[in-house]
């Protein structure tokens, strides 16, 4: 096997960042599409928000560039269907509550 060089590897890192990230967009467009995030978990999204908050700190102070280019990418799609999730909630039990 041929020793890669730190580009190469700087590459496999963004294309694997881009693979990982970009798999939050069809379930933040689906959240929005159907206004609705009853089958996400706020316990799971939450603690992986702050494990890619962490991930992102983790970058910043390696100085990987794709390590922090995927989670701030990822971290604003994390939060954006947290967001979603709260507000969503929020309103369907605001409905049931008027039943």
């Amino acid at each position: 096997m041929t020793h890669l060089g730190m580009r190469q590897v700087e590459l496999i890192g963004f294309v694997a960042a881009f693979c990982t990230t970009t798999a939050f967009v069809p379930q933040l467009l689906r959240v929005v599409k159907l206004r609705s995030a009853r089958e996400i978990s706020l316990g799971t999204f939450l603690l992986f928000s702050v494990g890619v908050a962490l991930w992102l700190l983790y970058g910043i102070y390696t100085n990987s560039k794709p390590v922090i280019a995927s989670n701030v990418v990822t971290l604003a799609l994390s939060v954006s269907i947290l967001v979603l999730k709260l507000r969503y909630d929020r309103r369907a039990f605001e409905k049931e509550a008027e039943v």
